[in-house]
C-alpha cells in the first residue's frame, strides 16, 4: 500500500490526483527544475510519476512538514518508458496527443495519469459517444440567464475544453472516434488556432477565448470497436499518434493483474485469497487466446473478443470476491465460467473457439501431468 492509499479516504472512482496526491506533491518539491508554462511538474517528474522510480528512493532537497523526506514512486502504467516519454514531449510542445490501441490496454488510465501530473487535475474530460454534440467541445448556455439577460458572459456555460483553454490545462477526450465526424471536426480549428469564437458575444471582449499556456488535448480511440467514426485527415494532422500495445511481458502482466485485483477486492471489503497458481493459469489463458499461440508454441484460434488485461483484472477480481463472500470448493472451478462470460460478449462463435482451446492446449497440458490443468480439463463440461 502506498503512502497515498494510507492517507486518502477510500471512495469509488477516485481520480488520479487524489489517489496519488502525496506522490504528486513530493515530486513537485523533489524536482524544482524547469517546466513548461502551466505545468505542475517537470517533464522528467511526469515520466517518473507514471513509470515509477525503478525502485529507487527519491529524497527531497529540503524538509517539508507535510511530506515524507524520502519516497519510492511505484509504477502505475506497465509499458514502454519510451512511449511515456514521447507522450510527455508531445504535451510539452502543446500538440494534441492521441492514444490508440485495442480496448483494455490502459489508454484511459494513461491519459488520466498524464493529465493529473501535468495539470494537477484529470477532471476536465469529455466522454465521446454518438450523442456527443459540438457543445461538449465548445460551450453551451444557461437558458434561464439567457432568457433573462440575453447572451452575456455570465450566461455562457464552459465545456471542459473551454475550461481547459481558460486555465491552461489538459483536457481529455475519451473515445473520440465514437463522436460523429462533424462533431470531431469542431476540434480542427480549435487545435490549430488555439481559440474559440463566441459569435453571440460579438463586439465584446469576451467574443474570443484564447488558450492559456499549458492547454492541450489528450484523446483516446479504440482500434477495434463498433460504432467508430473515421477521423478526418485534417483532424489526424492535429494529433501525434501513439499506440498503446498489450503488455508484452507475461510476468509484468501477472503482477499488474494481481495488484489491481487485490485492490478491487479490498474495496469490496474483503481480503484477496486467490492462489498465484490460479492467477498464472488465468494470465496464460488470456495471453494464449490474445496472441493466437500458446506458450508452448501451439496454434490457438483467436476469439473475436479482445482478451485484454482489463478483462483479466475483472475476472481475477470476481474470483477474489467469490472466494471471500461465497466460499465453498476450489476457486479454480469458477474460472471456466468467467472465461465463457468474457468470450461471449461479441461473437457467438467465440464459444466454439474457447472449447477448441480446451480441446487443444488445456488437454495437452493435462496429459503432460499438470494437476491444475487436469482439473481445468475435467471442467470442460461447464463450458457448454
Amino acid at each position: 500500500m502506498t503512502v497515498t492509499e494510507q492517507n486518502t479516504p477510500v471512495r469509488q472512482g477516485m481520480p488520479a490526483e487524489e489517489r496519488h496526491a502525496v506522490e504528486l506533491a513530493f515530486l513537485a518539491a523533489q524536482d524544482p527544475g524547469p517546466r513548461p508554462p502551466g505545468w505542475a511538474l517537470t517533464p522528467r517528474a511526469v515520466v517518473t510519476f507514471v513509470c515509477g522510480s525503478n525502485g529507487l528512493e527519491l529524497a527531497l532537497p529540503e524538509r517539508h512538514a507535510d511530506l515524507p523526506s524520502k519516497l519510492v514512486i511505484p509504477p502505475k502504467f506497465v509499458g514502454e518508458r519510451a512511449l511515456v516519454e514521447r507522450c510527455v514531449v508531445t504535451l510539452a510542445g502543446e500538440r494534441g496527443l492521441l492514444l490508440t490501441g485495442e480496448p483494455g490496454t490502459a489508454k484511459s488510465m494513461l491519459s488520466e495519469l498524464l493529465a493529473a501530473a501535468v495539470s494537477g487535475t484529470s477532471a476536465l474530460t469529455v466522454q465521446g459517444t454518438a450523442g456527443t454534440t459540438e457543445d461538449a467541445f465548445r460551450y453551451g448556455w444557461n437558458y434561464a440567464l439567457l432568457l433573462a439577460q440575453g447572451p452575456t458572459p455570465q450566461a455562457l456555460v464552459d465545456s471542459p475544453v473551454l475550461a481547459a483553454m481558460r486555465a491552461g490545462r489538459v483536457v481529455r477526450i475519451e473515445e473520440i472516434t465514437r463522436c460523429l465526424p462533424e462533431v470531431q471536426d469542431a476540434l480542427v480549428s480549435l487545435l490549430s488556432d488555439r481559440r474559440i469564437s463566441v459569435p453571440e458575444l460579438t463586439a465584446t471582449e469576451d467574443a474570443v477565448v484564447r488558450a492559456a499556456p499549458g492547454f492541450t488535448v489528450i484523446a483516446t480511440a479504440n482500434l477495434r470497436d463498433r460504432g467508430v467514426s473515421e477521423m478526418s485527415a485534417a483532424l489526424k494532422r492535429r494529433f501525434n499518434f501513439e499506440t498503446v500495445d498489450p503488455i508484452a511481458d507475461a510476468d509484468a502482466e501477472a503482477v499488474l493483474i494481481r495488484r489491481q485485483a487485490v485492490a478491487a477486492v479490498q474495496r469490496a471489503g474483503a481480503a484477496f485469497a486467490v492462489d498465484d497458481a490460479v492467477l498464472d493459469a488465468l494470465v496464460t489463458v488470456f495471453r494464449d487466446l490474445r496472441s493466437g499461440r500458446s506458450t508452448e508454441g501451439w496454434d490457438v484460434e483467436r476469439p473475436g473478443t479482445v482478451m485484454s488485461t482489463a478483462e483479466a483484472v475483472q475476472v481475477a477480481a470476481s474470483l477474489g470476491v467469490s472466494a471471500a463472500y461465497l466460499p465453498g470448493g476450489d476457486v479454480l472451478d469458477l474460472l471456466p465460467g468467467h472465461l465463457l462470460g468474457v468470450v461471449r460478449k461479441d461473437d457467438p462463435a467465440d464459444h466454439a473457439r474457447l472449447l477448441g482451446y480446451w480441446d487443444g492446449p488445456v488437454r495437452r497440458r493435462a496429459e503432460g501431468g499438470s494437476a491444475m490443468w487436469r482439473r481445468l480439463w475435467d471442467l470442460r463440461g461447464s463450458l457448454r
